[in-house]
């Protein structure tokens, strides 16, 4: 296949850029739309409890308040006149928008529940209609039109739907930012990485095609399923990255080939047999990585799934296809554009800093890899206290609106709107039994009141009917809102969620509860149910993967356990920085526990691209084994010839994603600082260090592999160089490779 690429790349290579500019403005046509059909949801676990309450509860009685107005009176009590009648009329304004259905206002009953306890402010409670892009539409045109201050009242916005839409319109703004950092540092650090102009556009042209083609597979994949809008985020960055990554690795021995005199058709068939086979490899390792994601029964990370493999197969493909021909076409004129301090530079990727680094390590190599495993076991201590959670007002910074109107309904109000528990029941049932499941639920721990259609009950004893009592109950349901103080994501409230599921419903029927405190509970469950079959998928692939590349089963277990040591420390980081606060003054953020979902995502975006670097080393090691090399200079002689490119692609990877710490939304800021930091301590502790020292502790047991799989391997694996046996090794152990015609 490699080979009939190169015969296509330097017989036709003008045919083959057209053809690529051509597809390149059909997904350009096609990606366009991709903003338009992608959702700002998908956080929820389709087939739970609190999933199948919320869908009861819009079924029933038209569905829970996602959207909550608190009204303020600049003088006075919310009860005066100038105050009250700007309430009525927001109070008919909204009822008569065909957006939204179910308002429930103070203004309209009194409810002494709407009022806060300062008599200053009340609220109004809406139903948004629709998808959650239905909703994000109709939340923006009513935070435009009723959300304005006036001369009696201010009018603030709470609420699922205005958290949503504050994170996703932040988000966009994020993510400009952080583009208009990255891109123009990215490229001022190619140029000087690649010593010359021409070489450093060549892996933003890779890139560019990397991220148009996968938007245009994001608006192909939201018409047919949902796919959340935060992929947007994964496809910039990685694309890019990957880019930089796989034309980085091409342009580095496509200039090894020149600079030994090898003509420039040679060296791009070259270029293709070995540093395009490491790119398949590479790019099948992340994508098995990402792959895992698909697991989970949420569309959130489903969506970074088919994004991360649309990008990583489109930018591996580009590098194998458009690259070759780019490089038939560019020649010698590759190192058009050079600096005048770069000019040796441009004429091998070599680096001797590296090798040497590598010999040292190979020499000691236990008292070198002791102090960098006992770091990052140390880096990897605040993992033993972590606690997860899903996002809420709180990733949001102080200043947002949705966030200020959260801290008012807390701290103003006796029980949270926004973070009740839901209750409906499966069927009818009486008067009586409400009454008596009411009050029973009003006695669990951290209950401050219920609201039914029997009337309010706090500590056992009714409170009296409120005037939207007679609408929590029709001939098929029943409806009860179970108020508390507790924080929705703490410990408390999640005991109470689940006191209330162990209570019987009221006259024998069975109840579904959902609201914010039981979807982070059942989201949890959803997550760490599936994780061992995604842990299982990541460690199959892996090892399958880096045992048709290498033929060892040795190298694959050791590639894990280095990447989860690097990974552990990396997440352990974010959790000294997100969960326990430090440096949120400096960035601006609240700590809070660890976003579940960002997490794991982390972990399956971290692992693959460790993968990544894993096969860009391996190969080449394993290319000079192959050729003659003993153990010691093949890996110090791999490394030179690999570290360079694998520290400045890391480098450069990084950027893109430590430029999303200039966000204001909490988990963009881990998830770019994570990734960030991973992707460092991988390059740099465990390609630099750890790897050299763990063949050398392993010496010729390296390449092992008992014989059936050795077996296997001869027949179905792939792997680089000539063969060379240049010591007698016992037969199990794998010391060359086929020569690949």
């Amino acid at each position: 296949m490699l080979e009939k690429i190169g015969r296509i790349a330097v017989g036709r290579p003008k045919a083959v850029l057209i053809t690529a500019s051509i597809l390149m403005l059909a997904m350009v046509a096609v990606g366009v739309g991709a903003f338009g059909v992608l959702k700002s949801g998908g956080f929820d676990d389709t087939g739970s409890q609190s999933w199948k309450s919320q869908q009861a509860i819009t079924a029933e009685f038209g569905g829970e308040a996602n959207l909550i107005l608190v009204v303020g009176a600049r003088t006075g009590g919310i009860d005066s006149g100038a105050a009250a009648q700007a309430g009525q009329t927001l109070t008919r304004e909204l009822t008569a928008d065909r957006g939204v259905t179910g308002v429930v206002s103070y203004f309209s009953g009194h409810s002494p529940a709407l009022r806060s306890t300062d008599g200053r402010d009340a609220m109004v409670l809406v139903r948004v209609l629709g998808d959650d892009n239905q909703v994000g539409k109709t939340t923006d045109r009513l935070l435009s039109g009723y959300v304005k201050d006036g001369p009696a009242v201010t009018v603030q916005a709470g609420g699922e739907a205005a958290v949503n839409h504050n994170v996703t319109t932040q988000v966009s703004k994020d993510l400009a930012t952080a583009e208009s950092i990255a891109i123009p540092l990215t490229l001022v650090l190619l140029i000087l990485a690649f010593g010359s102009l021409v070489a450093a556009l060549l892996p933003l042209a890779i890139g560019l095609v990397a991220i148009l083609g996968t938007f245009a597979e994001l608006a192909i994949l939201g018409r047919l399923t949902d796919v959340s809008v935060f992929a947007i985020n994964l496809t910039t960055a990685l694309g890019l990255g990957l880019g930089i990554d796989y034309a980085l690795l091409m342009v580095a021995r496509f200039r090894e080939y020149l600079a030994q005199g090898t003509s420039v058709p040679d060296a791009v068939h070259g270029t293709l047999r070995t540093a395009g086979r490491t790119i398949a490899f590479s790019a099948l390792t992340v994508a098995a990585a990402l792959a895992a994601l698909l697991v989970f029964p949420f569309y959130f990370l489903r969506s970074f799934a088919y994004a991360g493999i649309g990008v990583v197969a489109i930018a591996a493909a580009s590098a194998l296809i458009i690259m070759p021909a780019l490089l038939s076409v560019l020649g010698t004129r590759v190192n058009a554009g050079r600096l005048p301090w770069a000019r040796h530079s441009t004429q091998s990727s070599a680096a001797p800093a590296w090798g040497r680094l590598a010999s040292a390590v190979m020499k000691r190599p236990a008292l070198m890899a002791l102090p960098v495993v006992a770091l990052l076991a140390f880096l990897a201590t605040p993992l033993l206290g972590a606690s997860f959670g899903t996002p809420d007002e709180t990733v949001l910074p102080t200043s947002a609106p949705a966030r200020q109107a959260a801290d008012t309904l807390h701290n103003d109000f006796q029980g949270n709107q926004a973070t009740a528990v839901q209750i409906i029941t499966t069927g009818p049932a009486d008067t009586s039994s409400v009454a008596a499941y009411a009050a029973k639920l009003s006695t669990l721990p951290g209950a401050v009141r219920v609201d039914s259609s029997a009337g309010s009950y706090a500590q056992g004893a009714a409170l009296g009917l409120g005037p939207s009592d007679a609408g929590m109950a029709n001939a098929s349901a029943q409806h009860l809102t179970l108020f508390t103080a507790a924080d929705g994501h703490s410990s408390a409230a999640e005991q109470l969620v689940r006191a209330a599921r162990a209570l019987p419903g009221p006259g024998g029927t069975s109840t579904l509860i959902g609201g914010d405190t039981a979807r982070l509970i059942d989201s949890e469950h959803g997550i760490t149910a599936r994780l061992p079959y995604a842990i299982g998928w990541v460690v199959l692939t892996t090892f399958i993967v880096l045992f048709l590349f290498t033929g060892s089963v040795t190298q694959p277990l050791r590639a894990l356990v280095l990447n989860t040591l690097g990974l552990s420390a990396s997440i352990g980081t974010m959790v000294w920085i997100f969960q326990q606060g430090h440096f949120s003054g400096l960035l601006d953020f609240t700590a809070r526990p660890m976003d579940t979902a960002m997490t794991v995502l982390l972990f399956c975006i971290a692992f693959g691209l460790s993968m990544d670097y894993e096969v860009f080393l391996t190969s080449r090691i394993k290319e000079l084994h192959a050729q003659g090399a003993d153990l010691r200079d093949s890996v110090s002689e791999g490394l030179a010839r690999t570290g360079r490119i694998v520290s400045t692609a890391a480098g450069l990877l990084a950027v893109s994603f430590f430029a999303f710490g200039t966000a204001s939304v909490s988990f963009l800021q881990f998830f770019g600082l994570g990734c960030g930091v991973a992707i460092l301590i991988d390059a740099l502790l465990i390609r630099g260090i750890l790897v050299p020292a763990a063949m050398r502790l392993l010496g010729r047991s390296a390449w092992w592999a008992p014989g059936p799989l050795r077996r296997l391997h001869e027949r179905f694996g792939v792997s680089e160089g000539a063969v060379a046996e240049v010591e007698a090794q016992p037969a199990e152990l794998i010391g060359s490779a086929r020569v690949t015609r």
